[in-house]
């Protein structure tokens, strides 16, 4: 018996999937894995009774390949009118982070690339500055200046998807990058752009919003991390996280917090993204954690 190929030895795989509700998509699932010979390691499913529509993840392991399993699940896909993917679990997702003059984001993410706490590949990292040129050279990561300017903003997105072509980028993380982009790009990367900002939007926009929300007393300080849409920072919310805050903390100190609660809801969106937790449901998401 011919030994199989190491593509084919036992391996992880993640199949999510959103539908049409109705009968029969789990046990469809469920048989085409079993026939497969692949076994459930953990499904989970949900079901909006408000949309009408059926989200589900599943995680197993088998001794195939991903190409053998998308080619033959096609049909049980079209059955239930299934926008579906398999990925390989083992993979890690290709990542290009964006930064301004804010670099908490980014060192912290770049930081948990490194220890293996996020299932990612940086494989570049993109800044309408200088700033954090060093620190990126110093995990050995491609460092790529493109100044932005009210004339050049066009050219500047156009180097930037040439990027995200040549390096196959799945995931584009705008880590505190303080520039709107324009609705072609947005649509370009529709799902697989991440923005973080300060969760007072809108109440304080505009410069300095921890020193707007001192000024009204605020006691949350918060952060939202979501899909970058041309509406604005209103893309479908992924994660959320908040800091309770007493009377007497300073604008400076606001700052602070809102840089721990904006590393931390960013983190967590990108860690779900990249494990293909999270589906988008409209304006919605739907997140199996």
């Amino acid at each position: 018996m011919a030994e199989k190929s190491e593509s084919e030895q036992a391996g992880q795989f993640v199949l999510t999937l959103s539908c049409p509700d109705n009968q029969g998509i789990v046990h469809a699932v469920s048989s085409y894995l079993f026939m497969t010979g692949c076994n459930i390691e953990d499904s989970q499913q949900f079901g909006d009774r408000d949309t009408g529509l059926f989200f589900m993840r599943v995680h197993f392991t088998g001794n195939t390949t991903v190409e053998k399993l998308r080619a033959s699940f096609s049909a049980v896909g079209d059955s239930f009118r299934m926008d579906w993917q398999i990925h390989r679990a083992e993979e890690k997702m290709r990542v290009v982070l964006m930064v301004s003059k804010f670099g908490h984001c980014l060192n912290d993410l770049l930081f948990r690339s490194r220890i293996g706490a996020l299932p990612v590949e940086i494989v570049a990292v993109v800044s309408n500055h200088t700033d954090f040129a060093e620190l990126v050279a110093s995990y050995d990561i491609p460092f790529h200046h493109i100044p932005v300017t009210k004339d050049t903003k066009a050219q500047a997105e156009e180097r930037l998807l040439e990027l995200v072509e040549a390096e196959r980028v799945e995931l584009v993380v705008l880590a505190r990058y303080m520039q709107v982009l324009s609705d072609n790009l947005c649509k370009q990367l529709s799902g697989r752009i991440i923005n973080i900002h300060h969760s007072f939007l809108p109440s304080f926009k505009g410069a300095k919003p921890y020193h707007q929300a001192h000024a009204r007393g605020v006691k949350l300080i918060g952060a939202t991390a979501h899909y970058v849409t041309a509406d604005l920072d209103e893309g479908p919310i992924i994660e959320q996280e908040v800091e309770r805050v007493g009377h007497d903390v300073t604008p400076e100190q606001l700052v602070a917090v809102g840089r721990d609660v904006e590393c931390q809801a960013l983190a967590r969106a990108v860690k779900w993204h990249s494990e293909h937790r999270v589906l988008l449901n409209g304006h919605r998401t739907v997140v199996f954690t």
